[in-house]
């Protein structure tokens, strides 16, 4: 690896990456690798964790498709200087934003979404004129080797690169020297990898995660909040890194909610084999989320299989803080649902945890969820709807305090792997002689006179 990295470092001094054509060259021929494996790499997905095709084009390529196809249109325009004012103490002259490429990046990719959350950040630091090592999800193999396939068969290792490792070799690859790293995971290991970036002062971004709350107001639309809510967190069998991670509902609508909750459930047939549904990645995960359960709070599901690593959609009710399902994200098919009668009660709920990587508010008063959105720190969100906010590229995505550093997608993404430059042009033609000596009196009684 750190004849890799050697190489990609001297590839990108070199300023091969650089053009506008080199770029755009990179990002066609990233594109036709997608497309002429996609059928490989939807396999793998079936192959890790019974991911169906449809949910597997859905929620991996439809974004990574528009996101190579948006970058790829706009990508002239972003790359321009951005013109900006210049004061009038630096007259006469004209100021500008550069953004130039951090370079040797290493991007280190979820299980959950093992094809999108490692690609789209790649896109982006392509797309900025950087070289990067791309580290798959060890917990989906068949995934990591498609893509490894892929990319490895069509770039060169000084540009862009795939290495597979386990929790030890990726902790060798964070003591090599990298001028940024991009990490998608959880907390606890965002902490291993922050920690490993400070004593190399390598700039990271952290896309993490948290207990992103679900606030139900009594002026919701029942039908149509159970209806997108459910949708949500059960995607992918809810290992969703935005995934509602528990609810808090209104007294006074709560036996409604929770009733039509079961009923989308039960339409929606969350079953193995019936292309709706996924599996729990692994055996660890599975005996985790078994831990989380409650049984005597069981509102609705709770079926599991080991041996197929099923485990159904799973509604908790009369969840405390206390609970262990409330003392560590969730990521799986399970949600708590807690009542409040205040609005203030539910958030003061929600403060005691730390800040979440999504929040979503249902209701139909515009003074009830601006108050909530203005009180509520979170990275993004929603209003009547849950996880479609990360589908809008003007959108930044990103976490907050615990739930991650830095953000990406669209333009955001081009800026998260690239360094701004300010750069003053400066004219010949006058020279204000206050800042040079002799420090006179005259002189700082002029300049406290301008300055006032």
């Amino acid at each position: 690896m750190p004849s890799i990295v050697d190489q990609q470092r001297a590839f990108f001094q070199q300023g091969s990456t650089l053009s506008y054509q080199a770029r755009i060259n990179a990002l066609n021929r990233f594109d036709q690798g997608l497309r002429q494996c996609e059928d490989d790499i939807v396999k793998a997905l079936y192959n890790d964790f019974q991911k169906s095709a449809f949910e597997s084009f859905t929620t991996e390529f439809t974004m990574l498709y528009e996101e190579i196809s948006r970058t790829k249109r706009l990508l002239k325009s972003w790359m321009k200087p951005q013109k900006v004012r210049t004061n009038w103490i630096n007259w006469p002259a004209t100021s500008a934003i550069l953004r130039e490429p951090l370079g040797v990046n290493l991007i280190i990719g979820a299980w959950n979404y093992p094809v999108l959350l490692l690609l789209q950040p790649a896109v982006s630091a392509i797309a900025a004129g950087n070289t990067a090592v791309l580290k798959p999800s060890e917990n989906a193999p068949n995934v990591a080797q498609a893509l490894e396939d892929m990319i490895n068969s069509r770039f060169d290792p000084s540009h862009l690169k795939v290495v597979q490792a386990d929790a030890q070799g990726t902790e060798k690859l964070l003591e090599l020297r990298w001028d940024h790293i991009f990490y998608t995971g959880s907390t606890a290991v965002g902490r291993i990898v922050y920690k490993a970036a400070a004593k190399q002062l390598t700039p990271v971004t952290l896309e993490l995660g948290g207990k992103s709350p679900a606030i139900i107001t009594e002026s919701a639309d029942l039908k149509l909040t159970a209806k997108r809510l459910i949708w949500g967190k059960f995607l992918n069998a809810g290992q969703t890194c935005v995934a509602p991670d528990y609810v808090m509902v209104h007294r006074a609508v709560r036996e409604e909610f929770l009733a039509t909750c079961v009923k989308e459930i039960e339409k929606n047939n969350y079953r193995l084999g019936q292309n709706q549904y996924c599996q729990i990645i692994n055996e660890r995960h599975f005996d985790r989320l078994e831990a989380l359960i409650d049984r005597k709070k069981v509102f609705f599901g709770g079926e599991i299989d080991r041996t197929t690593r099923y485990m159904g959609p799973t509604i908790m009710v009369d969840v405390t803080l206390s609970d262990a399902v409330m003392k560590e994200e969730i990521f799986g098919p399970i949600l708590p649902v807690i009542a409040y009668d205040e609005i203030d009660e539910a958030l003061t709920f929600i403060k005691q945890l730390e800040k979440p990587l999504a929040a979503y508010v249902f209701s139909n008063k515009s003074i009830e969820y601006q108050s909530i959105l203005s009180q509520l720190s979170f990275g993004g969100g929603a209003v009547n709807d849950v996880v479609m906010h990360l589908t809008n590229p003007h959108l930044p995505f990103g976490g907050v305090g615990h739930s991650g550093i830095g953000a990406y997608h669209g333009h955001h993404g081009l800026d998260c792997f690239s360094h701004k430059k300010s750069v003053l042009y400066k004219k010949n033609w006058f020279e204000a002689p206050l800042k040079y000596p002799p420090l006179t009196d005259n002189k700082l009684k002029w300049i406290k006179k301008i300055m006032k």
